[in-house]
């Protein structure tokens, strides 16, 4: 079954040098872009992650130092990546926990505000979740009755969570609606504020998601406690985290 877009649909995968989402970098991106007459472009990138890909990490998607030593960095593309994803939704495969968040995180770096506030994000990792609880490469087999060559190569995967997609539309066409608007609300957990999940948002009210303060209102804890929003904004959290507390902060600060 083939997609059924308003606007294009960018499916990414990355590869990087490790799973800590405020820390590591982005070695390889490969992005599948739909567009909605149905054409498919496809762009892959190695880049130098100015940091060291740990041996235990070049064990699984095969990309050493030595492999990107000499390749541009993000920043080095970010303008280019920025423009290819202009105007497209998002989707991948466990895309909302990882691969959108490390983008983001990614940009940021590079000054970049890649938003994804107006973006339609389906993550085919979540639907399969919902409907049957297995991996990439099981849910390959089971949907597309193939075997996941290459797994961990970015552009093998990125092309299997497209087809993944579309078959899961075949199979669950009364479950499933053929729109991106209902596949990003059925791709949803909770309704986070930050790619961090650190601040949830819960009848309209932005709430804390972790430590002492876990369930109760930013703004009060910001107005009881004005020293937490420091030690945030100092602290080891996703950059994307920081710019929500402060755009929280800014309206406070405005009333």
């Amino acid at each position: 079954m083939e997609l059924k877009l308003q606007r294009p649909l960018a499916f990414i995968d990355l590869e990087t040098t490790g799973i800590n989402i405020a820390k590591d970098r982005i070695v390889e991106i490969s992005i599948l872009k739909v567009m909605p007459d149905g054409n498919r472009h496809i762009k892959t990138h190695r880049m130098n992650p100015t940091i060291p890909i740990p041996p235990e990490v070049t064990a699984i998607h095969g990309i050493s130092d030595a492999d990107v030593q000499d390749e541009p960095t993000f920043a080095d593309l970010a303008d280019k990546l920025y423009i290819y994803l202009e105007g497209c939704d998002l989707a991948g495969y466990n895309s909302n926990r990882f691969d959108i968040p490390l983008l983001v995180e990614e940009f940021l770096r590079a000054g970049i505000d890649f938003s994804i506030e107006n973006r339609q994000l389906v993550d085919v990792q979540r639907i399969f979740h919902q409907m049957e609880k297995r991996t990439l490469e099981a849910a390959y087999q089971f949907y597309c009755q193939k075997e996941l060559n290459n797994a961990h190569s970015a552009e093998a995967d990125v092309k299997a969570t497209y087809e993944v997609l579309c078959s899961q539309l075949s199979r669950y066409e009364k479950e499933l609606e053929n729109d991106v608007a209902f596949l990003h609300d059925f791709s949803q957990e909770q309704q986070y504020v930050d790619l961090g999940r650190r601040i949830v948002l819960e009848n309209g009210v932005e709430l804390f998601n972790f430590g002492k303060h876990k369930g109760k209102p930013v703004r009060e804890i910001l107005q009881k406690e004005p020293g937490y929003y420091g030690w945030i904004m100092n602290g080891d959290f996703l950059q994307h985290t920081k710019k929500k507390l402060k755009e929280i902060k800014a309206k406070m600060d405005n009333k």
